[in-house]
């Protein structure tokens, strides 16, 4: 009789987002995290020196296998600044087949060292030293941008200001809405509804028609390559 209980118990069960008001929460839930990591992807590809486009489809790729794949609820991966700066110095001298075999390698590293159980050793990092990082990383992200700032049309100093102000100030308004979101979208209306002449992203490079082939990065599989892509990864 328990068994023909728990039969029936386990055959009326039905996964939790499969309710509508779950649903509803995750599919908004997933389209404000889609919405603030576009102008994140595009401002970290900059920064590594690759098309936006790069960017934005390396984080949706990420997205949508670590929300299958990932161990953890709740965990949103995309691209970050961090990996921006590290591996900026690779794609400049070397192309982005480098940059894409430095990124392999190092999800390689990330297994094993996973695997070994590496990560139970974060928990003897001091908070300052993780303070000092991350503070250290903003600065970092800041210098990589001020290029950006230099040899531009005087109406780019303004909308940056603007840009900075919008971002500080309307999260003390409302934070449903992701600020760096609002800041580009109402700074991108300003500007092409006054005509303003500033650089845009597309200067950078135009975005695909079509989505990107999957492959194995053009690159010689030699020892010298490992060489050049080890200390990135």
């Amino acid at each position: 009789m328990s068994n023909a209980l728990s039969f029936a118990r386990l055959r009326g069960a039905r996964p939790s987002w499969l309710s509508p008001r779950v649903a509803r929460t995750e599919i908004l839930a997933g389209l404000v995290v889609a919405l603030a990591l576009i102008p994140e992807a595009i401002s970290f590809s900059i920064i590594a020196g690759v098309d936006p486009s790069i960017g934005l489809f390396a984080s949706f790729t990420m997205a949508v296998v670590i929300s299958v794949a990932g161990g953890r609820a709740a965990m949103i991966s995309a691209a970050t600044g961090a990996i921006a700066l590290v591996v900026a110095p690779l794609a400049r001298e070397h192309g982005l087949g480098y940059l894409i075999a430095a990124v392999i390698l190092g999800g390689l590293f990330q297994i094993v060292l996973g695997s070994l159980g590496v990560a139970r050793l974060m928990r003897f990092v001091p908070r300052s030293v993780m303070v000092g990082f991350v503070n250290a990383l903003a600065i970092l992200i800041f210098l990589a941008q001020v290029p950006e700032l230099i040899d531009v049309p005087w109406p780019v100093y303004p909308l940056f200001a603007g840009g900075l102000a919008v971002m500080i100030l309307f999260p003390k308004v409302t934070k449903v809405i992701p600020a760096p979101l609002v800041s580009i979208v109402a700074l991108t209306v300003l500007t092409v509804a006054a005509g303003i002449a500033v650089p845009t992203v597309g200067d950078k490079g135009a975005l695909p028609s079509s989505l990107p082939v999957p492959g194995l990065p053009d690159v010689p599989f030699s020892v010298d390559t490992l060489s050049t892509i080890a200390p990135y990864a």
